[in-house]
């Protein structure tokens, strides 16, 4: 047993024995007290629950779930009947997906002095290749640096290159993997090349799928994922047969156009400030190979246990709680972005977004997104939880989950630190099934949730203000986040306004209720969810009343206006 293990067991034994007087304060609707609330929160959270069958019925009965597939309309009926059943009000929100994708058939032969057979999947959102498939040389650009594209020169014309990687086996290793990959995709299609065979980062053969594409767009030219056995080999083979070597990719990837899909939202309103909102969230969507249990089924499955458990123990916080699993996470996030901005209006009231995304490994406390100011409110509301050791709070910063766009909103985000456990070697992979899932832990992270969450919600005071753009600023460059952002490719948007907090006018950040309707020519705005900008300028004049003024990019062109 390791030591999280004895320190549940010590904790439960000190709550049995807490709890020994009964749940009546927590059933009353007078607010309860702290005590009570915790006491009422971890009892629930942790009895006998539905749980296990919830995630069953997800991973094994559902299976993989792409965004824009059947399988994931079938996912999103069923997070919104499991909120229903937990007695939990829930609704469906409908975004645009720029564009669906599915894998067809795909296939890598080797055409030279050496031949073996070779194990690929295609990358997530490529193209498919024409038909008949790309026959071309081959060439090894190793880790995909400039100094590697340099070193091999013309010869990337018209060729199929190949990619090296570590292995993943931290979370550090996980960002280098994602944050690598643009840059080299850039290089390799101003080089002229014809597809990218990136070497698999895991190893035993494993073949997971990825996706780079920012917000849903369809990538720049075919990539295929080869086992890493069979990369490495051909690797070998290639030093060996110098310019000999030639393959033939074929991959019949479906590719579509827009569709609608989906994101499940749930509430609890708060018996105070009812348009103040804390949410607890976590995506739905996962890719195919395997059946997305430990990314991300189990904390779907966990954020409708701890609806359940705060519903189930009569408990109404000050404030709102929203209980959100997304969609299209995968492809960038795409449909919590949507919801950041069909909500502009509410943004100045979220109090906190939290966001569970790794597995099951131990939870060690939260990454507090650079936000210094929380963290003293987010140790007071774990506090109860001591004896788990959940306090290790850390401050960096974040581009890989749905906090993303709160974060660059300047609300104040929590995204769930987590120990690797066995995360990494069946991240994304066709391993992630449902054996994976160490349930004692998942328990216990459903009582760690739901008590952050209630905690949160029912305090006196918000745990921290919205930030301003500048301040948001000042935070990405402190965190490093702002290079991350600029490796993976969302900088500019930023820079222009298109994606999060709006510019400062006339030395005030521009209005959340305004900022969906009203732009400056600097700041293009996403009128859906994602690709759709408005293409006319916006006029920006101070009014003689000196109230700042918007002219609309729309048809009537209307001014509107609001007091700093």
């Amino acid at each position: 047993m390791n030591s999280y293990k004895c320190s549940f067991a010590a904790g439960i034994a000190t709550f049995v024995a807490f709890c020994a007087a009964g749940l009546q304060a927590g059933r009353s609707q007078a607010a309860p007290t702290s005590g009570d609330a915790t006491e009422t929160i971890i009892r629930y959270a942790l009895e006998p629950s539905p749980l296990h069958e919830d995630l069953r019925r997800l991973s094994d009965e559902i299976g993989g779930r792409v965004t824009g597939s059947a399988a994931m309309a079938r996912a999103v009926a069923w997070g919104a009947e499991a909120f229903k059943t937990a007695g939990v009000d829930a609704h469906i929100e409908s975004y645009e997906l720029p564009a669906t994708w599915e894998e067809g058939v795909s296939q890598f032969q080797l055409i030279g002095p050496v031949q073996f057979p070779v194990s690929i999947v295609s990358v997530a959102w490529a193209p498919a290749t024409p038909p008949g498939g790309i026959e071309a040389p081959l060439v090894d650009v190793g880790n995909g640096s400039t100094q590697d594209f340099a070193r091999v020169g013309t010869s990337v014309r018209g060729s199929m290159v190949l990619v090296n990687s570590n292995v993943t086996i931290t979370w550090a290793d996980l960002f280098d993997e994602y944050n690598r990959a643009p840059a080299i995709i850039r290089r390799a299609v101003e080089a002229g090349a014809r597809a990218i065979l990136w070497v698999a980062a895991r190893d035993h053969r494993v073949l997971y799928r990825h996706s780079d594409a920012l917000e849903g767009e369809i990538a720049a030219l075919p990539m295929a994922i080869v086992t890493r056995e069979d990369a490495l080999r051909l690797a070998r083979v290639m030093a060996a047969h110098p310019n000999e070597e030639r393959g033939r990719l074929s991959m019949t990837n479906r590719v579509g156009g827009p569709m609608p899909q989906q994101n499940v939202v749930a509430e609890i309103r708060g018996r105070e400030r009812s348009d103040e909102f804390v949410i607890l969230a976590a995506h739905l969507d996962s890719w195919e190979l395997g059946t997305g249990a430990l990314d991300n089924g189990c904390n779907a499955a966990l954020v409708i246990a701890a609806a359940r458990a705060i519903q189930k123990a009569h408990l109404q916080p000050r404030r709102t709680l929203r209980f959100i699993l997304f969609t299209g996470e995968e492809q960038g996030m795409v449909g919590s972005h949507a919801y950041v901005l069909q909500h502009r209006a509410e943004l100045d009231r979220i109090r906190a977004v939290i966001v569970y995304d790794a597995g099951t490994g131990r939870v060690t406390g939260y990454s507090l997104g650079g936000r210094g100011d929380i963290q003293k409110g987010v140790t007071e509301v774990l506090a109860p939880l001591a004896a788990w050791e959940v306090n290790q709070h850390t401050l960096d910063a974040s581009a890989g989950t749905d906090n993303f766009d709160f974060l660059l909103e300047g609300v104040p985000t929590l995204v769930v630190n987590q120990e690797e456990s066995n995360y990494m070697t069946n991240y994304h992979a066709s391993t992630d099934t449902l054996d994976k899932v160490d349930f004692r832990n998942l328990q216990l992270h459903v009582a760690i949730a739901a008590l952050t969450a209630y905690g949160i919600a029912d305090r006196p005071d918000p745990l921290g203000p919205r930030q301003s753009r500048q301040e948001i600023d000042a935070l990405l460059k402190r965190t490093g986040l702002d290079r991350d952002l600029k490796a993976l490719g969302y900088w500019p948007a930023w820079e222009s306004g298109a994606r999060g907090r709006q510019r400062y006018v006339c030395g005030h950040d521009a209005r959340s209720r305004h900022s969906g309707r009203f732009i400056l020519r600097s700041s293009p705005l996403y009128l859906s969810s994602v690709r759709r900008r408005v293409s006319s300028g916006s006029v920006f004049r101070p009014s003689r009343s000196g109230r700042c003024c918007w002219y609309a990019a729309s048809r009537d062109r209307k001014a509107r206006s609001f007091s700093p």
